[in-house]
C-alpha cells in the first residue's frame, strides 16, 4: 500500500475513532464558508510547519500545535485559514477575548479538511472538532479532545486571551 493510501487509512481510523466518543461543546457553524478568514502570523505562514521541521525557535504556542497535529497527520497538518464570523468581526478585532455567546471563530486545517472551532457561553470559551461536512470528531481524550483545546487556549497566557489566540497581523 503507497504512502497516501496509508496517510488516507490512518486518518480515516483516527476520524472513525474520535466519533464514537463524540463531545463537542460547540455547535457546527452550518455557514462557515461564507465566514471571512483574517491575516493572522499564522495565516501569514499559510502552512504549520511539517513534522520533520525544526521549530525550537518558535513561540511554544506553535511547537505545541506542530506536535499535537502531526499526532494526526503524518508530515503534518499542511495549509491552514483562521476564519471569523462576520458577527464577531468587531469583538474579534479588539482582541480582548470578550466574545458574546455563540459560535466565534475556526481554524481551519485546509489540508486535513477539520475545522477546529471556539465558541463562548456566559462569556467563557467552548471548543469542538468537525470534519468540513459537520461530521463532529472530538474525541473523549487526546488530540481531538475538547480539553487538549482547553490546555493550549489557557496554557499560554501571553498569546491566548480566553479562547481567542494569536495577533492579527498589520
Amino acid at each position: 500500500m503507497g504512502k497516501i493510501k496509508h496517510a488516507i487509512l490512518a486518518l480515516s481510523v483516527i476520524f472513525w475513532v474520535a466519533s464514537a466518543n463524540a463531545a463537542s461543546e460547540v455547535q457546527f457553524p452550518e455557514n462557515w464558508q461564507k465566514w471571512d478568514s483574517v491575516s493572522t502570523t499564522l495565516t501569514k505562514i499559510g502552512t504549520l510547519p511539517g513534522c520533520d521541521a525544526n521549530v525550537d525557535t518558535l513561540p511554544p504556542i506553535y511547537q505545541e500545535t506542530v506536535a499535537t497535529y502531526c499526532s494526526l497527520r503524518q508530515g503534518g497538518p499542511g495549509k491552514v485559514a483562521v476564519l471569523v464570523n462576520p458577527a464577531y468581526e468587531s469583538s474579534y478585532a479588539a482582541r480582548n477575548g470578550k466574545l458574546a455567546d455563540g459560535v466565534a471563530m475556526i481554524l481551519h486545517l485546509k489540508d486535513m479538511k477539520v475545522l477546529f472551532v471556539t465558541g463562548y457561553k456566559g462569556g467563557k470559551a467552548q471548543y469542538g472538532a468537525y470534519t468540513e461536512n459537520g461530521k463532529d470528531i472530538s474525541a473523549a481524550s487526546g488530540s481531538l479532545s475538547v480539553e487538549m483545546c482547553r490546555t493550549c487556549h489557557t496554557g499560554y497566557t501571553s498569546f491566548c486571551i480566553n479562547g481567542q489566540c494569536g495577533k492579527v497581523s498589520d
